[in-house]
């Protein structure tokens, strides 16, 4: 079973702007991460149903050089074990990047994080912890965070979008600091 810690991005029927996000994510730099330098693989811009209703929507996925657990596309590549602290420092270059896109619905950095960038799954799954600003990273366009009622999400991330504060990684058994 692959696990990734990546960038997911819900971009609801929003095709173009997914593709204009998928372009911007090809021209982005590495990342730093501690003394790493942390590439991209090219984003995956996929077609996803939701598990709660018949919908589907546009995901972009951006996905860190061989930082994840069995990753298909890291296969051949060398792996860097990152401490928490580095992780933090991936996924805040990671929200950077997000800063560039417009267009979405919802989004969030971490590890599988596609539930939570899921509309419909926040609405059936998620409602009280987004009631009490609990899903950290999270992040909602305006748009998304009144139809949803969430209003602990009223720190501003970028203009028209609004997040819960990410506080980073903590130590795991997904990370060189194991807790």
């Amino acid at each position: 079973m692959a696990i990734a810690f990546e960038l997911v991005v819900n971009f609801g029927h929003d095709v173009e702007a997914a593709q204009r996000a998928r372009a911007i994510a090809a021209g982005w730099p590495a990342l730093t991460a501690g003394g790493h330098r942390i590439g991209l693989h090219p984003a995956a811009l996929d077609r996803v149903s939701s598990e709660y209703s018949d919908g589907t929507y546009a995901e972009l996925s951006v996905v860190p050089v061989g930082v994840g657990m069995g990753v298909a596309l890291d296969r051949a590549l060398p792996q860097a074990a990152l401490t928490s602290v580095e992780f933090t420092q991936l996924g805040r270059g990671l929200y950077d990047l997000l800063t560039q896109f417009d267009g979405y619905q919802a989004a969030k950095v971490g590890w599988d994080p596609e539930s939570l960038v899921d509309v419909d799954c926040l609405r059936a799954e998620w409602a009280d912890e987004l009631a009490r600003g609990a899903l950290d990273g999270l992040v909602l366009s305006e748009r998304l965070r009144d139809s949803l009622g969430a209003v602990s999400l009223s720190t501003s991330f970028a203009p028209g979008f609004v997040w819960i504060p990410w506080r980073g990684a903590r130590p795991s058994a997904l990370t060189a600091d194991r807790s």
